[in-house]
């Protein structure tokens, strides 16, 4: 596997190692010591899964007294995944940094506590896409904050 870093310290690109034959792929989504020595999180108490419409826009969702740690992958279609630097006193604070995530791709997102997290998908071509990602928290609703919402068709920034 490859971690790659972004523009924002933290927020790292992780690129697993694809085995592919005439039957198909597998890879490694997730192995604490491998993810480890590569110095992400070795625990993670919580796996969601969500799929959202062509347009749909998820985020930006952050949480406020317990932080959560993301580690994001998309299983169908593709997302324009976003990272934001909201913990006050950061000198990258306001910042942030974008990927294409897809099922094509395999790339996963590791956003660490303290940044807000949000996600969008392409209008066209018209498939739904579904993201798994694992949290270094578990999801307090009445803790977490955020916005939904869709994008016109005209003014999405997708992949």
């Amino acid at each position: 596997m490859r971690v790659l870093p972004t523009a924002l310290p933290g927020v790292v690109i992780v690129e697993p190692r694809v085995f592919e034959d005439q039957r198909g792929f597998l890879f490694e989504s997730y192995h604490a010591a491998r993810y480890a020595a590569a110095g992400l999180p070795e625990r993670f108490v919580q796996d969601n899964h969500s799929r959202s419409l062509p347009g749909a826009l998820r985020g930006l969702h952050y949480q406020l007294r317990r932080p959560q740690g993301k580690l994001i992958r998309v299983v169908v279609g593709a997302v324009f995944d976003v990272a934001v630097d909201i913990r006050r006193g950061s000198p990258t604070f306001g910042r942030w940094v974008s990927v294409e995530l897809s099922a094509a791709n395999k790339r996963q997102l590791y956003i660490p506590p303290g940044f807000a997290h949000g996600y969008c998908v392409p209008p066209f071509p018209p498939e739904a896409s579904e993201v798994e990602y694992k949290c270094t928290e578990y999801t307090r609703r009445t803790m977490s904050a955020g916005s939904y919402g869709t994008i016109p068709r005209s003014r999405s920034p997708g992949p």
